[in-house]
């Protein structure tokens, strides 16, 4: 796993409740963002505060999707138990399997159901994340996965193909990066977000060119070149 530069903000402070923003900035054509992919997060954040045994009021900016397979819902949940000065890694593996790797963020293999997590040596990546306004659910996938057969071992994504399964209109969006960039993305967790990764130059140039062919289709999506980045 590794944290890159697409991030939530949380403000919090004294009283209660939550607030949240969507900052979730989606090219191409004025179309809605579908019910589920703004606003979630929150129902991690208030079961942090509860499993951390305080209360805050809560101002979330919404800038990763959620249903996007990029840890979005975790890094929020991990980011109170950071507030709260909480450490406990079965507290953080209770809100989510991603959530220990949050706490700590940069870089890192993750074993177990999320428990282990082992530092690696920081690596400067850049990488292109193209996410469609599609919600892949996570127990679905894992479920298709299972029906699949489960792990098929190598380097890729055991995940991928029971994501299209759930969800078969990731496939044309595969196809779409594949045909402007040149190159196959992969699947980032369970779905359904597609990278590429490259040069910063690389990256940042396929951004205009990917967010044409999307509006020229009709469709909208986040096309956006990050960054990997050291923990914190």
């Amino acid at each position: 796993m590794v944290t890159v530069s697409l991030e939530d903000e949380i403000e919090i402070s004294e009283g209660s409740g939550l607030e949240v923003v969507d900052e979730i900035g989606w090219s191409g054509t004025g179309v809605p963002l579908p019910s589920g992919l703004a606003g979630v997060g929150s129902n991690l954040v208030g079961q942090a505060l509860n499993a951390v045994g305080l209360s805050a009021r809560v101002r979330l900016r919404k800038r990763i999707p959620a249903g996007a397979g990029l840890g979005g819902g975790s890094a929020d949940a991990a980011a109170v138990l950071r507030w709260a000065g909480c450490d406990d890694t079965g507290v953080a593996v209770a809100l989510g399997a991603d959530v220990p790797f949050c706490v700590r963020g940069g870089r890192a293999m993750v074993r177990g159901v999320g428990e282990i997590v082992e530092p690696l040596e920081y690596e400067r990546r850049d990488i292109l994340l193209v996410v469609p306004p599609l919600a892949v659910s996570t127990p679905a996938v894992y479920g298709a996965w299972d029906s699949l057969g489960g792990r098929t071992g190598g380097r890729g994504n055991d995940l991928e193909a029971a994501a299209l399964k759930v969800e078969p209109r990731l496939a044309w969006w595969r196809d779409l990066v594949a045909k402007v960039s040149g190159v196959t993305p992969r699947l980032a967790g369970s779905g359904g977000t597609w990278w590429l990764e490259g040069t910063k130059a690389e990256m940042s140039g396929l951004v205009a060119p990917l967010s044409a062919a999307i509006l020229a289709a009709g469709e909208s999506a986040l096309v956006r070149p990050v960054v990997t980045v050291p923990s914190s």
